[in-house]
């Protein structure tokens, strides 16, 4: 695995559309995935993560990288 994560991404504010830069976290929680979090000026918290479709979307819907369980979403 020669390609590492981006050490920065920016995604735009939900609530105000300015663009974030999330920031990679050092998260040992899941090795699936990499983690990413950045606050907006508004106060809005942006999440993000790559790796393992499953274990990013559990990531994701959890909003911790703590999470004990995985869910299983149906979009």
């Amino acid at each position: 695995m020669a390609n590492k994560p981006a050490r920065t991404l920016t995604f735009k504010c939900k609530s105000c559309a300015k663009p974030v830069t999330l920031y990679l976290q050092k998260v040992s929680a899941c090795s699936h995935i990499q983690p990413y979090q950045g606050i907006c000026k508004c106060g809005e918290i942006l999440r993000h993560a790559t790796g393992d479709k499953e274990a990013v979307e559990s990531f994701l819907a959890s909003g911790d990288a703590g999470w004990t369980h995985h869910h299983h979403h149906h979009h």
